[in-house]
């Protein structure tokens, strides 16, 4: 090789990562917003990554994704979401509804894309779910209104227990899940004791009142301290005190609860990705109605009912979609 194609060549090797990082700067960049940690999203940004898929993205190759995980340390999320506006991305998926409320208050003019708990009007994220007509939209999940169908189920598995439920009292769906919970105690002529608690102290002392009233089944409310804190402290709290408790996420079955019902999770953060890509393609997100779940899963464990002494009835057998051995 001669001096001059020598110099050519490696002037052109030098050249390679400064125009992979020019290629990775061209690219449209979508901040992930969310108040968890990177490890507890792991399968649902999968997900997210599958809808984007769907819609012919694939991280970077045509996109680029900025993670921010303020990791159950809300009160950064305003931070958060401040510094992926200063970034300009090209949009903003908040990924729960903490997130949701940080992104909105942090920009009218990028396209948010959002995945909540319980309704978003409600939540103060926009007016209308069939005509968002901003630059907000997103996929709405865990709706208060299963709290009814949750203690339908409950009440089915344990018909002779009385019930109790346990509400946290920071989350943002707390005076939806408990008016629900209430609603639904009436519809089954049965009034269900309302405990609130936000600690691992409070938690204690909620089991400590569920055994003291004699309450043998109980319908754990959806909240991101509960999943994320103390599912391990209020799945070990049921287990001692024998009282069959009915969840909102399948993890808590797999984790040895008792029942579960609710959205299929996963399928919600797939269709964040599915709209975060019509976006980039030119969708507004004004023009995109909310999603809400058309899809639901009841799961039983069969081993924590056997130990419990339930008998899990055949009409819940077979609407189970999934009995976990």
């Amino acid at each position: 090789m001669n001096r001059r194609t020598f110099i050519s060549v490696s002037a052109t090797a030098a050249l390679w990562p400064l125009a992979a990082r020019a290629q990775q700067a061209a690219l449209p960049v979508i901040g992930f917003l969310n108040g968890e940690t990177p490890a507890e999203f792991e399968k649902l940004v999968v997900a997210f990554r599958g809808g984007l898929g769907a819609m012919g993205f694939v991280e970077g190759r045509n996109v680029a994704i900025e993670f921010r995980w303020a990791e159950g340390q809300y009160d950064r999320l305003p931070m958060l979401a401040a510094d992926l506006v200063r970034r300009q991305v090209a949009l903003i998926v908040a990924a729960d509804n903490m997130s949701a409320l940080a992104a909105k208050n942090a920009t009218s003019t990028i396209p948010i894309v959002f995945a909540t708990r319980g309704g978003p009007v409600s939540l103060g994220l926009l007016s209308s779910l069939n005509k968002p007509g901003t630059n907000v939209t997103g996929v709405a999940f865990f709706r208060s209104a299963l709290s009814a169908k949750r203690m339908g189920l409950l009440h089915d598995m344990a018909p002779k227990a009385r019930v109790g439920v346990l509400l946290d009292p920071k989350a943002l769906s707390y005076a939806s899940e408990r008016r629900e919970a209430q609603d639904a105690g009436r519809q089954l002529g049965i009034k269900p004791l309302m405990l609130t608690a936000s600690s691992e102290a409070e938690i204690d002392a909620a089991f400590g009142m569920l055994a003291q009233q004699q309450v043998g089944a109980l319908l754990v409310t959806a909240s991101p301290y509960f999943s994320r804190n103390r599912r391990e402290q209020i799945l070990a709290l049921a287990a001692r005190h024998a009282i069959a408790a009915m969840y909102t996420l399948r993890d808590w079955v797999a984790d040895g609860g008792l029942m579960s019902y609710g959205a299929t999770v996963s399928d919600s953060y797939r269709q964040v990705g599915i709209y975060a890509g019509k976006i980039l393609k030119g969708a507004k997100p004004g023009d995109l109605p909310i999603d809400s779940d058309t899809r639901f899963e009841l799961v039983i464990n069969r081993k924590t009912a056997k130990a419990l002494g339930i008998d899990i009835p055949t009409r819940l057998f077979a609407l189970a979609d999934e009995v976990i051995e």
